[in-house]
Parts: structure tokens; sequence; C-alpha cells
């Protein structure tokens, strides 16, 4: 029986997600990226999962790009049918209810990066490179590489990395936002664990509307983003956990949220 493309394993409520493809680096096909899909899927509605991480099995890449030779074949149906997958599954991965951590230990390159971007944390190894080199084959990238990049280190920069297909390192991407934190490889996972447990450890209903907040605020004016805020910051009243958020504070104890 093959290697499952992509590996799952939890450690007290983290879920590990492995892009399992090492001797192709790891790059993205069809059968990776729905099992990529279905992976999501299954974790949604899993109570027992608090945080995801993603990363890369072998020491060489996180997600190197796409499968080329699959482009070979293709007309521009098959290629916008392409783009419009992945999208949706970039936007599963961004839109995610629980926070998703990219751990990049190698090489994310093309639809490697727009993954990383599309995740709501990103810690890279010293050994991660990072680049857009779509033009180096005649194509753009197209799982939301133009857009997120753009948003994430400012229009020059993303151009400056789209238009050149340059490659650079995780010291230079942490330097302009593409990334949080650079570890030493040893300690990618350990510290990715430590961050998803971190976050795991607060009131879950307040780290999910959090998230919606900032992901949809930022399509908003000013206004109307904070009008969204305070809807969702008085939602969080309704919980158990604001109330044992409340006491725990008070009492000078560290609280028990349940996620009610």
């Amino acid at each position: 029986m093959p290697e499952p493309l992509v590996l799952r394993e939890n450690r007290s409520g983290i879920e590990i997600v492995t892009f399992n493809r090492p001797d192709k680096l790891n790059a993205l096909n069809r059968g990776v990226m729905d099992a990529l899909d279905r992976v999501l899927h299954d974790m949604l509605d899993d109570s027992t999962v608090r945080a995801v991480i993603l990363t890369g099995a072998g020491p060489k890449a996180f997600v190197a790009g796409a499968d080329i030779s699959q482009f070979l074949e293709f007309d521009p149906a098959a290629a916008r049918q392409m783009a419009l997958r992945g999208q949706a599954v970039m936007d599963l991965i961004e839109r995610f209810p629980k926070p998703v951590i990219a751990a990049i230990n190698g090489y994310a390159l093309g639809g490697g990066c727009e993954i990383a971007m599309a995740c709501h944390i990103r810690l890279a190894s010293t050994e991660a490179r990072f680049g857009q080199p779509e033009v180096k084959l005649g194509i753009i990238p197209g799982y939301g590489g133009t857009q997120r990049l753009s948003r994430l280190v400012g229009k020059g920069r993303a151009l400056e990395l789209i238009l050149s297909g340059r490659v650079i390192g995780a010291t230079e991407a942490a330097a302009m936002g593409l990334v949080n934190h650079v570890v030493e490889p040893a300690r990618l996972i350990d510290e990715a664990l430590a961050l998803a447990s971190e976050i795991a450890a607060q009131a879950p209903q307040a780290i999910r509307l959090a998230m919606e907040a900032v992901h949809h605020g930022l399509n908003m004016t000013i206004d109307d983003s904070c009008r969204l805020e305070a809807s969702l910051f008085a939602t969080l009243f309704s919980t158990r956990d604001q109330k044992e958020g409340a006491r725990a504070f008070l009492d000078k104890r560290k609280p028990a949220f349940t996620g009610d």
C-alpha cells in the first residue's frame, strides 16, 4: 500500500499535518490537494483538535511548489480549474476556525509559499526558502499568491518577488513580514507546538471570533470592521468561558475553559 500523501499526528489536541512526498520535495499535485482538503474537513468539527500545524516531510522542503509535469497537458480550461480548486483549499485554510500554523522546514516555493501564506501564523527554519517563481515557467501564481503576498509584505515587495521570481531566505522573509519567527531546524516543530499549545489553552470561541474579526475586518472600512468587532465582543458575553475567564482572573487562578 502506498504511503499517505498527507500524514496526521495528534499531540494533546494539536494536530500535526505533514505533506508526505519527500522524494518529490512534497510537490503539490491533485492527490495532495485532495488529501489536504479531506484532512481539513475532517478536523473542522472535531472538538479534540484545538490547533493545526502544517509542515513537510524530510529536511529539504515544506512544499517546493506544484508538480510541473502535469502542466504539459493543460489547456486554459484545465489551468483555470486547477487554480480555482487550489484557491478553494487556500481559502479553507485561511478561514479555518482553529489556528493553523505553518512550520516551514525548507523550500516553500510557488504553491508551497501560497499554502504558508494562507496559514494564520508562520514559523520558519533557518533553512527555509521562499518564493513565487512562476514567471520562470511563463505563468503567474494561481493559488492566491498575487493577493496574499501583497497583503503581507506590501505591493512593492510583492511585485519585486513575483516579477523576478527570486527566492529569499528566512531572515529576509522575516524582515519583510512574511514570517513571524525564524528558529533553528531542530527546534522548529517544538517551537510550533509550544505556540500552538499556548493558543489552544485559551477560550476556543474567543480564538475563533478573534480570527473572524481580523480576517473579515481587513476587507472592510475601519468603521464597519469596528462594528463587527463590537458585535463579536458582545457575542462572547453569552458564553460560559467568558464568565470562567473573569472569575479565574479575580480568583487569581488559571481558567478552565471548556469551549462553552
